[in-house]
């Protein structure tokens, strides 16, 4: 591979290393570039516990740009799940659909956590995601095990099995890192939202010219009664005035 690439090219180095560092598959995740393609990847993610996923193995395709890491990866899930749609590239902020929101030092790992984190939360109506019930997730969840990637071979084999001794402490780290990257990245995505709420609350406030605006109308409002009571007075003052004395 190294033969194939310009070695100094970032993108080259960068994905060379992540590949040596994700080359050992763990129980929660794994991704390999497809025949010794750095710039495509399979990867192979375990549905996180307690949620409707759990059980469940999802394998997926990463393109990346030339550009790495200055720009983000393409990913898309190749196993029906449930969340995402399959075949679709998936819309997130660690994604190519938020090239503004994407960070350089987020990696594959980060991408593949977030996936995890990700999928218990509602669709949103976001690009390429679903809203399944849990009764169809959970039986796709049991169905993942026999999916066959032609490239990968079936993706039950992909992932080390889990187990309850310290390999079970480090999944229970990994699914906590992958929660608190993807409430990261839910944040990201709802600063844009949070604005529109922000600029109403703006708007309710009277800005000064409305203040001058009301404390005029005010004051021409006094003018005015006083107007009135100074008619009435003279009025009053002509009718007493012109009443015949004895």
């Amino acid at each position: 591979m190294e033969t194939k690439y310009n070695l100094k090219s970032p993108a080259v180095k960068r994905l060379m290393q992540e590949a040596q560092e994700l080359s050992q598959a763990t129980s929660e995740y794994h991704a390999q570039p497809v025949d010794d393609n750095l710039f495509e990847w399979h990867f192979s993610v375990r549905g996180p516990e307690d949620s409707d996923f759990e059980g469940g193995i999802y394998h997926g395709r990463i393109i990346l740009p030339p550009e790495y890491p200055m720009k983000p990866p393409t990913i898309m899930l190749l196993t029906p799940n449930g969340r995402f749609e399959v075949s679709r590239k998936i819309c997130l902020s660690i994604s190519g659909h938020h090239p503004e929101s994407w960070v350089p030092s987020w990696s594959i790992r980060t991408a593949l956590l977030a996936i995890i984190g990700f999928m218990p939360s509602p669709g949103m109506g976001a690009i390429a995601s679903l809203d399944y019930t849990k009764e169809e997730r959970q039986k796709l969840a049991k169905k993942s095990h026999e999916f066959e990637c032609p490239e990968c071979g079936k993706v039950r084999h992909l992932l080390q099995e889990p187990s309850h001794s310290d390999d079970g402490k480090d999944a229970d780290a990994v699914q906590a890192e992958a929660r608190e990257i993807a409430s990261q990245v839910i944040m990201k995505g709802e600063m844009n939202t949070d604005i529109p709420a922000r600029e109403t609350r703006v708007e309710e406030q009277p800005s000064s010219v409305d203040r001058v605006l009301t404390a005029s109308n005010s004051q021409q409002y006094n003018y005015f009664i006083a107007a009135i009571l100074v008619v009435v007075a003279v009025l009053l003052f002509r009718r007493f005035v012109s009443v015949p004395t004895d």
